[in-house]
């Protein structure tokens, strides 16, 4: 019997949007998913863009072309904080109760890791920020890119402040840092 062999094609990862192809939400989320995911995202962040017909979208001019890369950039930011913040959620306490001091140690060891999570979501909002501008300029006024309407959405969210994870990322770190506190006050036995 003749058993035929099937090549398989090799695909070349080389591009932010074959990165960002790579980038999936599971329906419950475990850290390793959160890690992958933000390994993806970052890799995205830092490749070159594909050429223009290869993208997926319509682009027909130089100007399209370049609001096309920025509100790419900032989409990316933004999605980094949101797998930040899904990442810090995991290992986050929201309240510290008299009961949980035999356990203080675990619980302060997740907490800043949470905390790690919600503070490098703020670097990724400066990121998104300075994209943001950038695709918010006036010479991009009456210029959509409508095959991404999720992205121009983002954007003008932004503008708005409507989307705002800064304030959001600092309450949870207030928080965090508070819940810290009161477990290095605990003495271990209740």
């Amino acid at each position: 019997m003749i058993i035929p062999q099937n090549r398989a094609n090799a695909y070349l990862v080389k591009y932010k949007e074959d990165f960002y192809k790579l980038y999936h939400v599971h329906h419950q989320q475990l850290p390793d998913d959160c890690i992958e995911n933000i390994y993806w995202l970052e890799k995205a962040a830092q490749a070159d863009f594909c050429n223009p017909l290869y993208t997926g979208v319509k682009i027909t001019t130089e100007k399209e072309w370049e609001k096309y890369r920025y509100l790419f950039q900032m989409h990316i930011n933004l999605k980094l904080i949101e797998q930040h913040l899904r990442l810090g959620r995991i290992y986050d306490k929201t309240c510290i109760t008299f009961y949980d001091s035999p356990w203080k140690d675990e619980y302060q060891s997740n907490l800043e890791k949470a905390l790690s999570c919600y503070k490098a979501g703020l670097y990724y909002w400066q990121e998104a920020l300075l994209w943001y501008e950038k695709s918010d300029a006036p010479s991009f006024n009456f210029l959509f890119i409508q095959d991404k309407q999720n992205w121009e959405d983002e954007r003008e969210r932004i503008r708005t402040g409507e989307l705002d994870y800064e304030k959001m990322l600092n309450r949870e770190i207030a928080r965090v840092e508070k819940n810290l506190a009161e477990l290095k006050q605990m003495d271990g036995t209740y």
